[in-house]
């Protein structure tokens, strides 16, 4: 435990983002005179904005499909040059 120590604080309960409930940031002294609203706007922007822990990533979901259509369209198409070949 800290004492003596005083700091603005934003906490945001709604994030916005998949990977993180709740956060808690402190605001450096300089800009605590700063209107409330326009900080807590940051805030939500930047938790929004941030992308998943580098050991959580998964492979995109767009790659996925991306990749599951190619391999389709190839097979269509080996199929259709066997057919013509006949």
């Amino acid at each position: 435990m800290l004492k003596g120590i005083n700091h603005s604080v934003i906490e945001v309960n709604d994030t916005g983002n998949e990977y993180y409930e709740r956060a808690i940031l402190m605001i450096r002294p300089e800009y605590a005179s700063a209107q409330r609203s326009v900080l807590e706007r940051e805030a939500k922007k930047m938790l929004r904005e941030m992308d998943a822990p580098s050991a959580v990533k998964m492979p995109a979901p767009k790659k996925i499909l991306t990749n599951t259509l190619l391999v389709t369209l190839g097979a269509v198409i080996g199929f259709i040059i066997s057919m013509l070949t006949k």
